[in-house]
Order: C-alpha cells, then sequence, then structure tokens
C-alpha cells in the first residue's frame, strides 16, 4: 500500500450512513478497488502489516467525528472460536490494535466482552434473510459485563452490507442495558449508501 494507492481511497462524510437500535454506524469508505484488496489482504492472506492502513482509514476518518474524544473500549466483531483456530488470528482485533497505538494509547481494547457462540456460515453468499437467521442468537456477553454498562463501547468491522451483524451484536449489548454504543467500520456495499 503506497501513499499514492492510499490517498486515492474516497472518504464519505463524517456523519452517520445508518442507525440500528437507535445506534449510529459510521462508514468509512465504499467496499471496491483499493479498499477491496487492502481488506481481503489483511482478512484472507495473512498480511497482517496492512492492518495499519486499515487502521489509518478509520483513525483518520474517526478523529473528524465529533465523538472521537471521548474515551472509548474497542470491541472488534469476535469470529468463532474455530474459526479463528483455522485463521490464526481475528483480522479486526489487529485493526483495532493499530487504531490504538495511532491514538496515543487514549483508546482500550476488549476481546472478551462479547463472543461469537454460533459457528455461523460465511455471510457473503447468503440474501439478508438467510443473513438475519444465520445470525440469531450468535453472540453472547461474558460473565462480568456489568462492568461495561457505564462505558462508551466502539464496534469495529470492516464490511457492512445488510447489517445482520451489526444488528445482532446491538441487540446482544442492549438486551443487558450496555446501551453507549457506536459502530465504526472501514467500508460499506454501495447499496448501504444514503
Amino acid at each position: 500500500m503506497c501513499d499514492n494507492c492510499f490517498n486515492k481511497i474516497p472518504i464519505f462524510k463524517f456523519k452517520p450512513i445508518k442507525k440500528i437500535n437507535n445506534i449510529n454506524i459510521f462508514c468509512v469508505t465504499l467496499y471496491k478497488d483499493e479498499t477491496q484488496k487492502l481488506i481481503r489482504a489483511v482478512k484472507y492472506h495473512n498480511k497482517k502489516d496492512m492492518a495499519y492502513y486499515q487502521a489509518k482509514l478509520m483513525y483518520d476518518y474517526w478523529i473528524k467525528v465529533n465523538h472521537s474524544d471521548n474515551e472509548f473500549v474497542i470491541v472488534p466483531v469476535p469470529m468463532h472460536e474455530s474459526r479463528k483456530k483455522e485463521r490464526s488470528y481475528n483480522h479486526m482485533e489487529l485493526v483495532a490494535q493499530e487504531f490504538i497505538k495511532l491514538s496515543g494509547e487514549n483508546y482500550k481494547i476488549e476481546t472478551d466482552l462479547i463472543k461469537r457462540i454460533k459457528n455461523t456460515k460465511p455471510q457473503y453468499k447468503l440474501s439478508k434473510k438467510e443473513r438475519e437467521e444465520n445470525l440469531k442468537d450468535a453472540f453472547a456477553l461474558c460473565e462480568n459485563y456489568q462492568n461495561f454498562q457505564n462505558k462508551k463501547i466502539l464496534i469495529f468491522d470492516d464490511i457492512f452490507t445488510t447489517g445482520s451483524t451489526m444488528n445482532e451484536m446491538i441487540k446482544t449489548f442492549q438486551n443487558k442495558n450496555i446501551n453507549d454504543l457506536y459502530v465504526l467500520i472501514t467500508s460499506c456495499s454501495k447499496y448501504n449508501v444514503s
């Protein structure tokens, strides 16, 4: 990823692209061209060093959003244990770690607060209805979730398509009275740009 390619990536306006259960969903750019290559490199091709560029995209965007000076706990979307074992890492955890470094350690990362307890199928080939069914009851909070009820949670993900994953995660948090939630996603499909 050279500076030229990085600077080619078009950035969305600094406002939510959508609300899910009254929670703002912020998205940096479209899932295409350089962004698509970048995300796929980190996610599928073991190019862990590229997580820095994905984090930089997200960080450069987030510091222009009004909430960026608040203290947040970053929660990357969790992978099921079997998927993580297969891939050997959660790409969004790597991105979150790089984001924290860019912030000067102003944020904390929490990878145990929410777990994916259902080994869901990959989403990309599923319809909206199939995605919703696939993700139903897929997440659960850890036993000490009460410690997070008064904290600001920033959920991290790489691609927003139908919103099924976010919908299910947000619902899981809200069911346990964790309501101060924000979502920051690297990219979204063109179908979701408002």
